[in-house]
């Protein structure tokens, strides 16, 4: 029955774009013995029971007695492998989240993870910490910024144990800096009270929404149809996007500058760590800007904005420029609701780094673009 409480409570949120895109966040449910933790690559809005991979406990809690090399890659490569290894058996095609550990050691039945744009209005703001403390007191616990894996996790083990021995009770919210957060409790309805009560708590400490009411994305333009072409031929596809909030952003770089880098990994892998903006409107403008782009990153843009008018999201395919664009707009709204903890503040460049070169999120992404 609980498998399919948790198949419900996946559907539920998947399907609510304030609190999930592209698919992202990641839930679980648990007894003694098993974890079910969604899969990777799995969109919450599609979830059926299968979509769970069933994890060893006992296995996955071996993993905390281990020692690991302090190498990045060769550490989250071995830890990856011990997932991999704790899948029982039958699950041997599914691979677990890269967050199952965090699942694990939260001591709830259920645990959902999402990356609401509001709640990430306050992780990713210059005061989101101290915000937090003023809005949820001690019945929050706030994680500075630190990379996915494994390292967040033995971070976050080592902040709900002591949680637990100030409190003396278990941390149900968990704020990520820069990331989202976790919720748990013992049954799905205790998950959405909770989550209500987080969205309605920071939702009364915003001052301004963004307005995306003359949004419009357009496939293809006549107007600018060389400056499609020139895209399209550049990176497989391009789709565009334009409204009052885009255009003032894109009227120059200075105010262009709150969503110029990532706010997130989810943001990273979708929309690219630096969109590229260029004061050039025309096809060979353009062009030049892109390869000064790529001579200076080693990739491609997945978000191309153009000064005056407008911004394209751009990709392999259709789903994958779209996706893009999708996520850029969570990333304007995450701008915009910063604005009322102190501004925007960005992942940092250690940090943005280590996910564009993370095996992990680079299989994420693909398997969501196809």
């Amino acid at each position: 029955m609980s498998l399919e409480a948790l198949t419900e409570i996946s559907r539920y949120y998947g399907k609510k774009s304030d609190y999930v895109l592209a698919g992202g966040g990641n839930t679980s449910w648990k007894d003694e013995g098993t974890l079910y933790v969604k899969g990777s690559g799995i969109s919450l809005a599609e979830a059926v029971p299968d979509s769970f991979v069933k994890m060893d406990r006992k296995a996955l809690a071996m993993i905390w007695e281990k020692q690991y090399p302090e190498s990045s890659d060769e550490r989250e490569s071995a830890v990856l492998a011990d997932l991999m290894a704790a899948r029982k058996t039958g699950e041997e095609k599914k691979r677990p989240s890269v967050e199952t550990l965090l699942h694990d050691i939260l001591p709830f039945a259920f645990v959902v993870h999402l990356h609401p744009a509001l709640v990430n209005g306050l992780t990713c703001s210059q005061q989101g910490e101290k915000a937090a403390k003023e809005i949820f007191g001690k019945d929050a616990t706030w994680i500075a910024p630190v990379n996915p894996g494994y390292v967040l996790s033995r971070i976050v083990k080592t902040a709900i144990d002591d949680y637990r021995s100030e409190s003396g009770k278990s941390a149900a919210v968990i704020f990520l800096q820069n990331h989202g957060v976790f919720v748990g409790d013992n049954s799905a309805k205790g998950i959405k009270e909770i989550y209500g009560e987080i969205m309605n708590k920071i939702g009364a400490r915003i001052k301004r929404c963004p307005d995306f009411s003359d949004e419009k994305v357009i496939l293809d333009d006549p107007q600018i149809g060389d400056i499609f072409e020139t895209l399209a031929g550049l990176a497989g596809s391009a789709v565009f996007m334009r409204s009052g909030e885009i255009a003032m952003l894109v009227k120059d770089r200075a105010s262009f500058a709150p969503v110029s880098s990532a706010f997130t990994p989810d943001h990273i892998v979708y929309a690219g760590s630096e969109p590229l903006f260029t004061p050039a409107n025309t096809s060979a403008g353009i062009h030049d800007a892109w390869k000064d782009y790529v001579d200076k990153t080693g990739r491609k843009p997945k978000i191309v904005a153009v000064q005056g008018l407008g911004v394209f999201g751009v990709g392999a395919s259709e789903k994958a420029s779209l996706l893009a664009l999708e996520l850029f707009r969570d990333a304007i709204k995450v701008a915009v609701y910063s604005q009322s903890f102190g501004g925007p503040l960005f992942m940092t460049n250690d940090k943005i780094g280590f996910i564009n070169n993370w095996e992990v999120e680079r299989y994420r992404a693909k398997v969501s673009a196809d």
